[in-house]
């Protein structure tokens, strides 16, 4: 079988591009392209230099003007570049425009996710995904994988007139390989239903237990599985790069009223991110859908920290979550110096639940964001202290399996337990309250 072409694993030296034709978005276009700088650092590609072109309106050829085109083109070959990353979504015969033009290897925005993805990915289901992902952005690409085939076309055809058409070898191959690229799509897609069912499975098993769960979901890079770290001791990988996190992970902590809770770290989002990713990744991403609530986490020392909110409200939306509940942490306080600008944020979010700064390196404001988590599930528990009979083991017995139990006393014949009691459970119990509490 075919196999997606890895050209960026070639390269060191790439020239970074964004086509725009409105002037009025120039600080968010150069804002993309560090972005898209950061992106492709990521892959290990060295940038050499970036360019933000302006045109009037956008081209079918090239998306800009030839002459641009070919002002691109040198600056490519002047810094001796072999790769050129447009942070412009390209059709498949865009694409091949740039390749012929430029006589190098051409990769745009989308492209770069995927092979950063294709890397991050450990767990089958991520494999899933990233390859459900690659097979569809490749498939209508795949003549372009194939042009060293070009010259060796058959002859005449069978008709009458001899002038059928031609039947070469590189168009059999294309055939093969789009059939393969189909099956491995279909193949993907139903693997992805049996990890769904999976995943379905192990969800009813929580919801049976009745234990709340918080999706932590937010910008790439802005210190989630970090924070999942901070408040769960847990080992999640952690480190100062985009896409870090593809695996979700699921760790239970206790609040400080006793309750249980499940945090999901979710894979981080970006702008301009490919629907196709967010198709792929909705197996992922769904723990944000049907999460209790979800821990929003920002850089708060980002300078475009409101923008990066944006992004994620616009995917949540997409998926399904955009009424969810909501928790917003300001994260990496540490490294934000400036008071004010702290306060102005704390403000900036009228239409989430609540808003808290913390930093999950250092571990400030963790005690408080526990609290404020508590506050989010007040509806579903509540604290209360039973007087229940020693005769009656069955409730005492559900009280030790279904709630939580925070202490217990013997008084004659009675116990008396002070425990965290579920919505569920709580009116089978409501006439053993203890009226001398």
């Amino acid at each position: 079988m075919f196999e997606v072409r890895d050209k960026p694993e070639m390269v060191e030296r790439a020239l970074l591009v964004r086509i725009c034709h409105d002037r009025r978005e120039a600080d968010e276009a150069e804002s993309l392209l560090a972005e898209l700088g950061e992106l492709v650092n990521t892959l290990g590609i060295g940038v050499i230099d970036s360019a933000l072109v302006f045109t009037r309106s956008l081209h079918k050829r090239y998306l800009c003007g030839t002459g641009k085109a070919q002002e691109i083109a040198d600056l490519a070959k002047a810094h001796e570049c072999d790769c050129i990353v447009f942070d412009n979504a390209f059709l498949p015969s865009q694409q091949r425009n740039w390749e012929e033009l430029t006589g190098v290897c051409v990769i745009d925005r989308e492209e770069v996710i995927l092979d950063i993805f294709s890397k991050r990915a450990h767990t089958r289901e991520a494999r899933l995904q990233v390859d459900l992902a690659r097979m569809q952005y490749s498939l209508p690409r795949l003549s372009r994988m194939w042009g060293h085939l070009d010259r060796e076309g058959g002859g005449a055809g069978g008709g009458k007139g001899g002038g059928g058409a031609a039947r070469g070898m590189g168009e059999q191959q294309i055939e093969v390989d789009r059939r393969l690229a189909r099956t491995r799509i279909d193949q993907c897609k139903r693997e992805l239903a049996e990890v769904r069912k999976q995943r379905n499975t192990r969800r009813k098993e929580r919801e049976k237990q009745g234990t709340p769960c918080a999706a932590i979901a937010g910008y790439t890079n802005a210190g989630k599985s970090t924070l999942l770290n901070r408040l769960s001791d847990a080992d999640v990988m952690a480190e100062d790069m985009l896409f870090a996190t593809l695996d979700t992970t699921t760790r239970s902590i206790e609040l400080p009223d006793g309750q249980a809770l499940l945090l999901t770290d979710t894979v981080g989002f970006v702008r301009n991110l490919p629907h196709r990713l967010v198709e792929a990744f909705k197996a992922t991403l769904e723990e944000a859908v049907l999460a209790d609530f979800i821990i929003h986490v920002l850089d708060a020392s980002s300078p475009e920290v409101l923008k990066f909110y944006q992004t994620t409200i616009e995917v949540l939306e997409e998926l399904g979550a955009g009424d969810k509940p909501m928790l917003v942490v300001l994260n990496k306080i540490d490294a934000l110096d400036d008071p004010v600008q702290l306060a102005g944020l704390e403000v900036s979010f009228p239409e989430a639940d609540h808003t808290i700064a913390v930093s999950a390196k250092t571990g400030q404001g963790m005690e408080e964001l526990l609290k404020l988590c508590s506050k989010m599930m007040a509806d579903r528990v509540q604290t209360q202290r039973y007087r229940i009979p020693q005769s009656r083991g069955d409730l005492s017995g559900m009280l030790y399996r279904e709630a939580k139990v925070i202490s217990t006393e013997y008084e004659g014949n009675d116990m008396v337990l002070t425990a965290v009691v579920p919505a569920s459970i709580a009116g089978k119990l409501s006439e053993y309250i203890d009226a001398e509490e």
